[in-house]
């Protein structure tokens, strides 16, 4: 497999059009049962793309796509680039709070999103720079039988939707407009590809740009582990369970998959049944999970029951990969979990190789791209090999700067050597064979059931509470999810009939579940420095001292 982000005029979907010329008719997409062949799935892409641009989407324009995953969530994102506008990726669960200030943010004027999202909408609407939305229902590109019987054994979540001008239905802009969008040329080493949003260290979500050629570096990086492991033209095929929204799973379905001939077997839901099923009938080889999702599945009480012979390679990412649970999968299943390490910021960092057993407790080795420092986090400058430090990648084409924000680029990106460096705040250390292990996060960042999620952004919101004087947000390592999230809080001097309960309920209704905090603490006060900043490390080290990690 040719790799050419060096081509000026590439982009992602020039890799997947390469297999639609050559195997036109193999599927390249299965969902609830139905198959999309790579000549159907191109056709209903361009149909799409016609339809942005008749709506008025243009070069440069930004869309969010809230949905999960499915095959509209493909076809909108690789439309949306092909008409040379930006995807805004986020997560389906996201609430109003989170909506409406990443479309302000990011200047999406075009939303598309599933019906059953439309009510968070609607109810943003009003207070954003959004102009028309498009929405769709999970089972649209199904045939009509099974649409119907899907909604008669209640089986297809719906939303109520209020139609207006600015409300456009997915469906009937396939069936509207033809599969002839206008040619755009995009210089792919200027042209902006899409805007990840991720939590970090301040407290709302940032938006990270990244240019053709950068996201073609990061596929190339994982094409190039693949080369000779996983065949084409559907001699592989790969279940996608991970949320298409987040960066690895971006990174999982193109190059093993879609840019290889072979067909993806899109899950909507992380139902372990469900997945374990999808792998037994379709023969599945190519799996990716995180340490959660990998612990449901060996608890399931009906794993025994499931035929996973199939499977070939299966990678981990999102969080730290316990020993206990790598041995106990390989025992059962006979072959070895593999790491993928990376963030929003640098995409693809490290990466297990698949002709050798994986390192105990290693991520891999730094991807081909990219260059790496282990430094002190003070001082920045280098520490010895097998020592603990601060994890500062760069490579060739990345964008270096978080958009609209840039007191946060300069808090997380530094100029060294001519270079620009982006600040994991991740703690590894590096042998001497280059393979790295992943020790430590910074305490402003959790990772809860492979998320990210930014402590200062739930205390942001708990602050917002008008009996709350102070928050301090933690994560507490548990071997199921990851961190549990805590939340040490101050209340307003006098305050009275607010409870734990009352302030999980204020969470629920403006953060994504996987960000609600699990136990919240009442306190008298908050560890801060001489000039008042909160000692979030400190809060940390003592919940980890009272239980014994």
């Amino acid at each position: 497999m040719e790799s050419t982000p060096t081509d000026q005029h590439e982009i992602l979907f020039t890799k997947i059009e390469r297999m639609v010329d050559k195997y036109p008719e193999k599927p390249a997409i299965i969902f609830l049962d139905e198959k999309y062949s790579y000549r159907r799935m191109k056709e209903l892409i361009d149909r799409f793309a016609t339809a942005l641009c008749n709506l008025g989407v243009r070069d440069g324009d930004r869309v969010m796509l809230y949905l999960p995953n499915c095959p509209q969530w493909l076809i909108g994102y690789f439309a949306i680039q092909n008409v040379g506008a930006i995807p805004v990726p986020i997560s389906p669960i996201y609430t109003p709070r989170e909506i409406k200030y990443i479309i302000n943010d990011s200047g999406a004027e075009t939303v598309i999103c599933q019906d059953t999202n439309f009510g968070y909408i609607k109810q943003t609407a009003a207070e954003t720079c959004m102009k028309r939305v498009i929405v769709t229902n999970l089972t649209d590109l199904l045939p009509s039988w099974k649409r119907l019987i899907g909604r008669l054994f209640d089986k297809v979540p719906t939303g109520a939707i209020v139609r207006t001008k600015e409300v456009h239905f997915f469906k009937e802009l396939l069936r509207k407009y033809p599969p002839d969008p206008p040619k755009v040329i995009i210089n792919s080493r200027e042209h902006i590809a899409s805007i990840q949003y991720t939590s970090g260290t301040t407290g709302m979500p940032k938006g990270v740009p990244s240019t053709y050629t950068a996201l073609l570096s990061s596929l190339d990086d994982f094409n190039a582990l693949i080369e000779g492991h996983v065949g084409e033209g559907g001699k592989d095929v790969l279940i996608q369970v991970a949320p298409l929204f987040h960066t690895m799973a971006q990174c999982m379905v193109i190059p093993p998959a879609l840019a290889r001939g072979n067909p993806v077997v899109l899950m909507p839901v992380p139902q372990v049944d469900s997945i374990l099923d999808a792998i037994q009938r379709f023969k599945v080889t190519l799996f990716l999970g995180v340490p959660a999702l990998y612990r449901m599945i060996i608890e399931n009480d009906r794993f025994d029951s499931y035929d996973l012979s199939s499977l070939r390679y299966c990678w981990c990412g999102g969080d730290v990969l316990p020993l206990g649970l790598f041995n106990r999968w390989k025992n059962l299943v006979k072959i070895p979990i593999h790491q993928i390490y990376g963030s929003t910021e640098s995409w693809v960092i490290a990466l297990t190789p698949l002709d050798k057993e994986p390192a105990p407790g290693s991520v891999g080795l730094p991807a081909s791209s990219r260059q790496i420092r282990i430094v002190d986090p003070d001082t920045l400058e280098t520490r010895p090999p097998n020592t603990v430090g601060e994890l500062l990648v760069t490579w060739k084409h990345g964008a270096f700067y978080y958009w609209n924000k840039p007191e946060e680029t300069a808090e997380s990106f530094v100029e060294m050597d001519g270079a620009s460096w982006y600040r994991t705040k991740d703690y590894l250390r590096m042998d001497e064979n280059r393979l790295l292990y992943y020790m430590d996060r910074g305490a402003d960042v959790i990772k809860h059931k492979g998320y990210r999620v930014s402590c200062s952004e739930i205390e942001a919101v708990l602050q917002d509470h008008h009996a709350v004087i102070g928050a301090c947000v933690v994560g507490v390592p548990d071997e199921k999810v990851g961190e549990r999230i805590k939340a040490m809080v101050v209340l307003k001097e006098d305050t009275k009939g607010v409870s734990a309960v009352d302030l999980i309920k204020w969470c629920r209704d403006r953060l994504a579940s996987y960000k609600i905090p699990q136990y919240i603490e009442f306190r008298d006060m908050l560890p801060k420095s001489k000039v008042g900043k909160l000692l979030r490390r400190e809060v940390r080290d003592e919940e980890r001292r009272r239980i014994g990690k």
